[in-house]
Order: C-alpha cells, then sequence, then structure tokens
C-alpha cells in the first residue's frame, strides 16, 4: 500500500460512508479495479478507516451524542435502583435510545449471511450492480414521499424494525446504510431532522461493531502488523475529515429534497457495472 491509496480509500470512505451511495461497494469496486486483494491487511486498514468515519459522526453530532450518553448513563442508573421500568419512555432521548436498540436486535441475525453475501458480490459484479440499482430505487422514492412530522419522542417499535430492516438489507455491497436508514425513516412519516439523526445515531454502535469485526478478521487472517501504521494513520485522518463534510452535504441534500442526484449516480454505476460483469463473464 502506498499514500496515494491510503488517501484515496480515506477520500473513498469518508465520503461514502455517510453519502448514500455505499461505502462498502465502492470500497470492493477499487480493490477489484486495483487488484487489492491483500485481505489481511485490507481488514486491519478497513477498520482505521471506519474508526475515522466514526469520529466523524461524534464530531458532527456532538451535542446529540452526549445527550444520548447521559441518558443511557441515566438508563443505567435506573436499571440498579429498580426504576427502568418505571420511567419508560418518558423524554425523547430515551425514546431514541429504546427505539435504537431495537432496530439493531433486527440486524443481529443477518450478520451471519454477511460473509456469503460478499463472497458473491466479489466474485460476480452483476450482484453488485444490482445492489447499486436496489440504492437508486429506494433514493428516487424518497425523494416523492410525503414530508413526515414524527420527531424523536414519537417514534414507535414499528418505525424501530422497518428501519432495523433496512439496516440489515445494507449489509449487501451496494447497498447504502445511510441511505436506507434515511430512506425507511422518510417512509415511516419521520421528518427530515429526525430522519437524518436517527440514521447517524443508529450508525455510531453498527460502524464501532464492524470495526471490532475487521479487527476480528485480521487477526483470524493472522495479519495484525502495524509496520503501515503511519498509512493506516493517513487513511483514519482522511476518512475523518471528508466524513465530517460529508454528513453536511446529505444533512442539506436530505432537507432540500435532492436525493435524487444520488438515485441517478448509483443507476448509472448500477448499470455499468452490471455491464462490466455481463462483459466479465462472457470473456
Amino acid at each position: 500500500m502506498t499514500i496515494l491509496d491510503a488517501i484515496l480509500q480515506g477520500i473513498i470512505q469518508g465520503l461514502t460512508e455517510f453519502l448514500p451511495v455505499s461505502s462498502s461497494g465502492h470500497l470492493m469496486l477499487y480493490s477489484h479495479i486495483t487488484g487489492n486483494t491483500d485481505e489481511g491487511g485490507n481488514f486491519l486498514f478497513s477498520a482505521f478507516l471506519h474508526l475515522g468515519t466514526l469520529l466523524a459522526v461524534c464530531l458532527a453530532f456532538r451535542s446529540t451524542v452526549v445527550a444520548l450518553a447521559k441518558e443511557g448513563g441515566a438508563m443505567v442508573a435506573d436499571l440498579f435502583t429498580g426504576k427502568l421500568l418505571k420511567k419508560g419512555m418518558g423524554n425523547p432521548e430515551r425514546r431514541m435510545l429504546y427505539m435504537m436498540i431495537l432496530s439493531l436486535v433486527v440486524l443481529i441475525p443477518f450478520y451471519f449471511l454477511r460473509d456469503f453475501i460478499e463472497g458473491v458480490a466479489q466474485k460476480y459484479l452483476i450482484a453488485l450492480g444490482c445492489f447499486f440499482l436496489y440504492t437508486s430505487v429506494i433514493l428516487f422514492l424518497s425523494d416523492r414521499c410525503v414530508k413526515g412530522r414524527k420527531g424523536p419522542g414519537e417514534l414507535t417499535w414499528k418505525d424501530a424494525l422497518v428501519v432495523g430492516l433496512f439496516q440489515a438489507v445494507a449489509l449487501l455491497p451496494g447497498v447504502s446504510r445511510s441511505g436506507s436508514t434515511i430512506c425507511s425513516g422518510l417512509f415511516m412519516g419521520m421528518n427530515r431532522d429526525t430522519a437524518v439523526k436517527y440514521s447517524f445515531m443508529l450508525g455510531i454502535p453498527t460502524i464501532l461493531a464492524g470495526c471490532l469485526v475487521e479487527i476480528k478478521d485480521a487477526a483470524d487472517a493472522g495479519a495484525i502488523d502495524f509496520s503501515q501504521l503511519p498509512l493506516f494513520l493517513v487513511g483514519f485522518v482522511v476518512a475523518a475529515i471528508v466524513g465530517i463534510l460529508a454528513i453536511r452535504m446529505v444533512d442539506l441534500l436530505v432537507k432540500s429534497n435532492k436525493f435524487t442526484i444520488f438515485a441517478v449516480y448509483t443507476c448509472l454505476l448500477g448499470l455499468t457495472v452490471v455491464g462490466f460483469g455481463v462483459y466479465e463473464m462472457v470473456h
């Protein structure tokens, strides 16, 4: 890996983790095009890239993160004092935390299909192209759904389940996690600010879990080697900086009903990838 590789992958991760175009799909395409298939090293470097985007979320939504962290601490205190059930979901932050937990629980069964799904997409570019096309469809529909009014204090278990299911589908490379969760929130009647916040707050434990899995995969491959740590740190910093800029862009575009831009992009990309996939199969 060169410093240029680290910078390019940091930019790709920072942009595509939050822009609704799929980070995993773009990084898979990058690896396919460049022939960079050192899986063990890629796992560890990918963990650093994800940590960079995790930092970006925490900085961009620091007030919301702090509020949820405080409420999480209060929930733990209530649990040990026997007040947790009595208080129920008394404020918007606590309700959002309960709903996030439910959305994450939905994701667990689908995790065990992750390696199989990624293997199919890596082997068949046609599958990856189809997943990009799916992202295009939901982005197109989200700009045309009725504007919702639900705030954090009005979220229901149905909202959490639907967002969780859409996030589970986003395990497919080429399907955007942020796009899936924001769009599903909009489909369920959330206002645009709530849909964005819920998506990115839900992304914190999801990204962190992804980092831990990648570190485990690197350890299993016997590739825990920090000789390239300077390059890993370059990728981390680039992903964090670009990620903050991408978050601001997403927030602006969601509120101005301009997800169609990304719907067109992922449609064209999906069709192109499918075309290359067909070409590879016949040759």
